[in-house]
């Protein structure tokens, strides 16, 4: 089995090792234009220092109504493509592979940011600069606007942005790009028998949910054909009759077929209220189960916190890489403290930093 800091090669393109940063949103576009500026510069770069193999933005949008809150990034136009090219460009300088994450939030955008709103949840007013959502089904998420249906027209136009959204994250200096398909949003809602209640060919049977997500892949790999892409997966929406583990495996061996190349593999996000156990590595084992049934390379994402315990989810084949997020947050020079713990010569220390290097 490889060892943690092994490289890792899809499509020509190297990780350095197999602990990579997870999409972390953050909601700092404060003038709400879509357009990354000077703190996704810094935070992102951090994990590059820090020692990451790939670091992936958050959530970034593929079109304005895909948009978590107002405050999320965007991928939609020249402007942000352009503002994208000095951070994919220092995260490189420093060894690492920039990676973009393109989502659209489906019924689930419009809502308020998680910080500088006191507080307020639920969906932003079109009077505050809110805007209506889209979904597979006029069914609203706890708490948020009852959404739109998406009509035939809808998702072509939806396919559309995302394959635009590809081109430009190329064009920006992107190395990878993964699309979300978990977490609630719209690719996991028509995934979802929770959320998808259509009757067409987008819903009913599991080809069907299936479909707008490989046609999205297809799109995807037709304009960006030498990137590697990656897709996240909620592997299990934590209640009964929900998506699982087993149709995320089947899903998965599809997306490979077609162009897919790497599966990031968390859970839940479909509905409000639902309490999953929460444990250290608690969704390693549906990394597992994926990679396992379906042959396919999976990271493992989830309350992953030491090098060791890193180290043995990579090292038992339980996953090809791990995903840090808050344990990044705590220490973005993570990969450089799990190096020297586990005894790793390792040669991307920043030379700034090399008199701070443990002996």
């Amino acid at each position: 089995m490889p060892s943690l800091f092994d490289p890792l090669t899809l499509r020509g393109v190297t990780a350095r090792n197999r602990i990579w940063t997870s999409p972390m949103c953050q909601y700092s576009v404060l003038d709400e234009s879509g357009v990354p500026g000077t703190w996704h510069l810094i935070h992102l770069g951090s994990f590059a220092t820090g020692g990451s193999g790939i670091v992936f933005t958050e959530a970034t949008a593929v079109d304005p109504e895909g948009r978590i809150s107002p405050r999320d990034t965007g991928i939609w136009t020249d402007e942000q493509r352009d503002a994208w090219k000095p951070i994919t460009a220092f995260i490189e300088s420093q060894g690492a592979v920039p990676g973009i994450q393109l989502g659209h939030a489906g019924r689930k955008a419009s809502s308020w940011p998680a910080w500088g709103f006191d507080g307020r949840t639920g969906s932003v007013p079109e009077t505050e600069g809110g805007w209506r959502t889209v979904a597979p089904s006029p069914i609203a998420f706890d708490g948020l606007d009852v959404p739109d249906e998406l009509d035939a027209a809808g998702i072509d136009t939806v396919v559309d942005d995302f394959r635009s959204a590809a081109r430009r994250s190329t064009e920006a200096g992107f190395r990878v790009i993964e699309l979300h398909a978990a977490h609630g949003y719209l690719l996991h809602q028509f995934l979802s028998p929770i959320s998808n209640r259509r009757t067409d060919e987008y819903g009913g049977s599991l080809e069907n949910r299936a479909r707008l997500l490989l046609r999205v892949i297809a799109a995807v790999r037709e304009e960006a054909p030498d990137a590697p892409l990656f897709v996240r997966f909620s592997a299990s929406d934590w209640t009964e009759g929900g998506w699982d583990e087993d149709q995320t495996a089947t899903v998965a061996t599809w997306a490979q077929e077609a162009g897919a190349d790497f599966f990031d593999i968390s859970s839940g996000g479909i509905q409000a209220g639902i309490r999953i156990p929460l444990s250290p590595g608690y969704q390693v084992p549906f990394a597992h189960h994926v990679r396992s049934t379906s042959d396919v390379d999976v990271s493992a994402v989830g309350l992953i916190t030491s090098p060791q315990q890193a180290a043995e989810i990579v090292e038992s084949g339980q996953a090809d890489a791990v995903m840090l997020a808050r344990e990044l947050l705590r220490d973005p020079h993570f990969p450089l403290r799990a190096a020297h713990e586990l005894g790793v010569e390792i040669g991307y220390w920043p030379p700034q930093y090399l008199r701070a290097r443990w002996r």
